[in-house]
């Protein structure tokens, strides 16, 4: 078995940001790293919208992240900390819209070890130096500067290490011109190490360090060191050093420190100031609570600078700092507004803030005002003794803030993001739809989501309307070539043509020159300023006075098919006869003498746009009834003559040609490409070689039942195709890469490009007798998000019938139940209750945080089709949900219930529960509702639920049981016990998941990987009768079939096991188990083992696995999702050939395409354990990026052309997952 790895949907969760100018021009942009990959984003200012340049996979995987500019530079480097071991600096090269590694310098061994540097990067100010830390011990220090060429060099490392030492963050220092400083938070534990009793480790102090390099003498030295608050988590540069131009200082220099509750400001010889962390004034909060920062960012201006730091809750605050030269006269913080929580936090120029969120959608903020002129409380430094520092031991007191609504900033743009997607199914439920959707559960907290993904362009309509009649074509024209906006909407009905004009409004108009009484073929805005319309009976040129030329058909013969560009028409007569035109210099359209005979029906024809700068283009594809594809010469020298054929699989019933910008096959100019759309639904494409006319390179597609109509039309002013079948789809240009995505939209009948002051870049189409108007948004994406909101985070939910039952349930935050107890009571003891914070929306200010051992929980009915909830049944006195099953009990005739684990009064850290429960409901209102009808005790939290052979069978805690239904409870009939006294419990870690095929049963372990349970009737007992030779953190388990199961970790892994057919069988011949009972163990477990056949790490942790088809008639594929919001794809490959064929190209792209942060592709994809029969798909797609020798250099070592590479790597993905 071999496998072809493929990520579909990226993944989303940004795990740091940085701004800076990295093209060089006057524009900030953000590039954001998603743990494997890096993305440039470029806001647009004017729209407050945020496009996305560049995204590129790094293979391995991203831990740190800086941006810095050289003294007196223009632009921004990147300096990019990884688990390569290895510092590399990256340019942006706006030319060919890549990342460019500058410099790469190994200082270490690969893998995100505790002491070899990467996991933390600070840089100074002025771009002088740069310092890459680890978790441990070792700091290492480059120098930066430029030689002579203006080139940026890096020097060899100085060490700056200290043993015995961890180090919790580290920041640059901001002394001007001085030399520069870094200052580090460490701490000591070599005492801690050496003593028993725990005393030093109590004692043990937080020092805050400064590191100066000395340029001069070219070494670091420790420059100073003092103790600091023992709960510090974060440093932040203060601005400091003077100004080149005046004496004025820019600030007084040295860092703030984050704590627990507080901020202090803290430099080298000065005293320091400490704030408290405003807390929120609400009623329920948990008042005993240490409030940590999260994440900050420090903003100059010209002469002024301010910190927006964000505390755990989301709340930001704008910290201050009153200064004299570099003497500080208080430190003051006022609340700012509440956001969701960050993992970075972006300020830029413009006036936006770029909220790179933890969990969930990103979002970009516009800053309505500073904050500086409301009547927030500030709270200052000075209002305390000794500027809050008389006892740096004990607290201050807690002040209070009032959370509202947005006030300072507005949202401008949203990005959205599937992080974390903790549960997952791959269904077709929704109508009209020939391909499943992914329903994925995502999010934490009150933010969380239930998410349809659909493969496809969203598509926003802006116009509806009515029409008399029904279409069956539309087109839009402008009036003169230079005009910025069409002017007129032509509709053609069966027996007559509509003109509409665009204007304030769009209303019939009579005087056009169009015959409005006959049905139209083509329009065109022929020429500088005239129009042309072809009709059955002829073609009428309008000119700009109004004057009309007619060319009439010849009698007893009508025209049947047309195709026009700016300067040409061709006409098929329903005598399978071809005529020509062409426009000469004076605006005259001019026959051309002779006219070519086709001996087939003419179905249909194409020319491509004019190019620029020629007077004509040189061909034209004609398809004929006898399932041919003629391309015929228009040049002078040869006028219709054909130059080449090609035979089609069906009648053809649509061409278009259409140059079009392909990077895979011409990265400097369009390719010429022949679209044509089959009577069976099936799309070819070919590419047309401009020298000599020939046919080359088809790749063919099915896109829907309906013959294909295509239709050339223009995306942000690049051109592109719709092609309309019983599905729309459109193949367009996004940043030099070709897609190819179905519109999720009702299918059009016809549709044509649209431009008027509204929609300057949209589309026009007609289903039915509804004339739409339409956009596409958001080009680039693939998978079209639907989401439905929740209260608190998913845990997991099934499908049954039409509905999803899901499980939510948080931990430390007080249920709605919980929650209005509390309130009743304060009301009772007669406190004031502030309403207006109570009724504050939760999904942005989250439920009140409550101690550990507190939960939220609920059940939600959720009709995915018409995407809203139907019931919500909140769970009392501290249960919480963790898993549930629809159960068919046999004893009761097969009477569908829903069996919902739940435990009391659970803490996650040791794992225990006051009680477990399984709750069972009875389905009514024809699964709209649910009716509880016991409950029953357990002595663990059931995390895993399935319904086998007529019962039920639940892993509670380490213990794998089957339940039968009572009247009053669930009755336990069989449990795995082993022993002469059954008290040992076989598996040794929490059951996680549960699969079924036959008697056989899957268990899943939370650490002990998978192990085959076969349940024996005439004993009525469980036995294990085979595992895994190694341990696996299991997170998700799906079966391949009877002895096979794919398998994903917590550590990125995706694994395949296979149990020996012959065992197997063995197994299922023994009817009492009496044999297996009596087998010796094999290392201390089962007695027969599973053997590994496929291994991959993904770099994600994978949270479901699901095996489906995902193109109608395709073959099953394994489709997993991963927790940063990653959906990928395994496919088994069919062939030897394929495999042979994939995996040396995929040897040649390893050592041609080498890693943005120098990791070694094969070490990261094997990163436990080497890879095994699987190849990495998205590596092979870089193929297409490749520059052209190097495609022809590896092509021709595996004996191919380019374009066999190219489609060979198209069909693999297109056949199995239809993107």
């Amino acid at each position: 078995m071999h496998l072809y790895n493929l990520t579909l949907q990226p993944p989303t969760a940004i795990t740091q940001a940085i701004v800076g100018n990295f093209s060089g021009v006057r524009q900030q942009e953000i590039i954001t790293s998603y743990g494997t990959r890096l993305e440039l984003l470029r806001p647009d200012p004017q729209t407050g919208k945020i496009a996305t340049i560049l995204s590129t996979d790094v293979f391995g995987s991203i831990r740190s992240l800086a941006a810095f500019r050289l003294t007196g530079g223009t632009k921004d480097y990147a300096i990019v900390g990884s688990d390569s071991g290895r510092i590399i600096i990256l340019d942006y090269d706006p030319k060919t819209s890549s990342f460019v590694k500058l410099h790469q310098e190994t200082f270490g061994k690969s893998g995100a070890r505790r002491i070899v540097p990467g996991q933390y990067l600070a840089v100074d100010p002025k771009g002088r130096s740069a310092m890459i830390s680890a978790m441990e011990k070792s700091k290492l220090v480059y120098i930066l500067n430029r030689d002579a060429a203006a080139n940026l060099t890096i020097s060899s490392p100085l060490e700056a290490h200290k043993n015995g030492a961890i180090i919790h963050h580290i920041v640059g220092l901001d002394v001007g011109f001085e030399n520069p400083t870094f200052a580090a938070l460490e701490v000591d534990y070599t005492e801690s190490d050496q003593d028993p009793t725990g005393e030093a480790f109590r004692n043990a102090e937080k020092m805050l360090t400064y590191y100066e390099l000395d340029l001069g003498l070219n070494h670091v030295v420790r420059k100073w060191s003092e103790p600091t608050d023992p709960r510090a988590n974060l440093l932040l540069q203060v601005p400091g050093g003077q100004l080149a131009s005046s004496d004025r200082f820019d600030g007084p220099s040295g860092v703030l420190v984050c704590c627990e509750d507080h901020i202090i400001y803290r430099h080298m010889d000065a005293p320091q100031h400490r704030v408290p962390i405003p807390r929120r004034k609400h009623p329920l909060d948990n008042r005993d609570r240490g409030m940590l920062i999260v994440s900050a960012v420090m903003h100059k201006m010209k002469g002024a600078f301010f910190f927006l730091v964000q505390n755990e809750d989301g709340d930001l605050f704008k910290v201050t700092i009153e200064h004299e030269d570099e003497e500080v006269k208080a430190l003051k913080i006022k609340y700012f507004d509440t956001v969701p929580v960050a993992s970075s936090l972006c300020i830029l120029k413009s006036g936006f803030l770029f909220v790179a969120s933890e969990f969930s959608n990103h979002y970009f903020y516009q800053f309505q005002k500073l904050g500086d002129d409301d009547d927030e409380p500030e709270f200052s430094s000075t209002s305390y003794r000794s500027f809050g520092m008389e006892d740096p031991t004990s607290p201050l007191p807690h002040e209070y803030f009032r959370p509202r609504p947005l006030e300072n900033l507005a949202l401008a743009d949203e990005i959205e993001s599937l992080d974390p997607i903790l549960d997952s199914k791959v269904l077709n439920i929704l109508p009209n739809s020939d391909t499943p959707q992914i329903f994925a559960a995502c999010g934490r907290g009150s933010r969380s989501s239930l998410r349809t993904l659909r493969h496809g362009l969203e598509v926003e309509e802006s116009v509806s309307s009515d029409l008399p009649g029904i279409p069956n074509a539309v087109w839009t024209t402008k009036k003169r070539e230079d005009d910025a906006y069409d002017s007129y909407i032509i509709l053609s009905f069966v027996n007559g043509t509509l003109v509409l004009s665009i204007g304030e409004t769009i209303e019939e108009v009579q005087d056009t020159g169009f015959l409005s009484s006959a049905r139209t073929l083509a329009v065109q805005q022929i020429g500088t300023d005239a129009l042309l319309q072809v009709h059955p009976e002829g073609i009428r040129h309008v000119l700009a006075n109004g004057h009309v030329t007619e060319w009439k058909a010849p009698s007893g013969k009508s025209i049947v098919n047309a195709t026009t560009n700016k300067r040409q028409v061709v006409v098929a007569l329903s005598s399978a006869e071809l005529v020509y035109f062409e426009l000469d210099l004076e605006g005259q359209l001019n026959e051309y003498q002779d006219r070519k005979a086709m001996g087939s029906t003419v179905l249909a024809l194409s020319i491509a746009e004019v190019p620029e700068g020629r007077q004509r283009t040189p061909f034209l594809a004609v398809g004929c009834e006898d399932q041919t594809v003629r391309v015929i010469s228009l040049d002078p020298e040869s006028t219709l003559e054909t130059i080449s054929l090609q035979a089609l699989t069906a009648p053809p019933s649509s061409i278009c040609i259409a140059e079009m910008l392909d990077a895979s096959i011409n990265k400097s100019q369009p390719t010429l490409f022949v679209n044509i759309g089959l009577q069976n639904g099936v799309l070819l494409r070919t590419v047309l070689d401009p020298t000599n006319g020939q046919l080359t390179d088809t790749r063919t597609r099915f896109l829907g039942t309906r013959p294909v109509k295509l239709i050339r039309v223009q995306i942000q002013r690049n051109p592109a195709i719709l092609a309309l079948s019983s599905r729309s789809w459109l193949n367009y240009i996004h940043q030099n890469h070709m897609y190819f995505t179905p519109l999720i939209f009702e299918s059009f009948d016809f549709a044509w490009s649209f431009s008027a002051e509204l929609s300057p870049e949209g589309l026009i189409g007609i289903t039915g007798s509804t004339l739409r108007i339409f956009q596409i948004p958001k080009l680039g994406t693939q998978l079209k998000q639907d989401s439905i909101p929740l209260l608190y985070t998913p845990r997991k939910f099934i499908a049954h019938e039409n509905y999803f039952y899901l499980v939510e349930g948080d931990h430390r935050v007080l249920g709605e139940d919980a929650g209005e107890k509390k309130l009743a009571e304060l009301r009772q003891q007669g406190k004031k209750i502030d309403q207006e914070v109570i009724d504050l929306p939760v999904e942005v200010f989250g439920r009140p945080k409550a101690p550990a051992g507190t939960w939220g929980s609920a059940i939600r009915i959720i009709d995915p089709v018409k995407a809203e909830t139907v019931a919500y049944i909140p769970l009392d006195s501290n249960e919480a949900a963790f898993s549930l099953a629809v159960v068919p009990f046999s004893v009761r005739g097969g009477e569908l219930h829903l069996v919902v684990g739940t435990a009391a009064d659970t803490t996650v850290s040791p794992r225990s529960c006051s009680s477990g429960f399984l709750r069972t409901y009875k389905f009514t209102d024809e699964g709209r509702g649910l009716e509880l009808l016991h409950k029953t005790e357990t002595d663990d939290v059931p995390l895993a639920l399935l319904a086998f052979q007529g019962r039920l069978v639940a892993g509670v805690g380490k213990a794998l049981r089957i339940y039968d239904i009572g009247k009053k409870k669930l009755l336990r009939k069989v449990e795995n016990k082993v022993g002469n006294d059954n008290t040992i419990q076989t598996f040794t870690s929490p059951i996680i998941t549960l699969n079924t095929q036959g008697s056989r049963i899957i268990v899943g372990e939370m650490q002990e990987s998978v192990s085959f349970v076969a349940y024996k009737a005439p004993e009525n007992r469980l036995l294990v009768f085979a595992d895994d030779s190694q341990s696996r953190w299991v997170s998700a388990v799906t079966m391949v079939d009877y002895n096979t199961v794919a398998i994903g970790d917590r550590f990125g892994n995706v694994v395949v096991n296979r149990l020996d057919p012959k065992e197997s069988e063995q197994v299922d011949e023994d009817p009492t188990g009496a044999g297996i009972l009596h087998e010796k163990g094999v290392l201390m477990g089962a007695p027969h083992k599973t053997k590994m056949i496929a291994h991959f790490h993904v770099g994600d942790l994978i949270t479901s696995i699901h095996k489906v088809a995902m193109v109608a008639g395709g073959r099953e594929i394994l489709l997993y999702t991963g927790l940063h919001g990653t959906v990928g794809i395994l496919v088994p490959f069919v062939s030897k050939e394929d495999v042979d064929f994939i995996s040396t190209l995929e040897q040649h792209l390893r050592t041609e395409q080498s890693s943005l942060v120098g990791r070694d592709q094969l070490s990261w994809r094997g990163y436990y354990t080497p890879v095994k029969a699987v190849v990495d798909g998205d590596l092979c797609e870089t193929f297409a990026r490749l520059p052209g020798p190097k495609q022809s250099a590896i092509a021709g070592e595996l004996d191919r052309t380019v374009g066999e590479v190219l489609k060979k790597l198209e069909q693999l993905r297109v056949t199995t997952s239809g993107f």
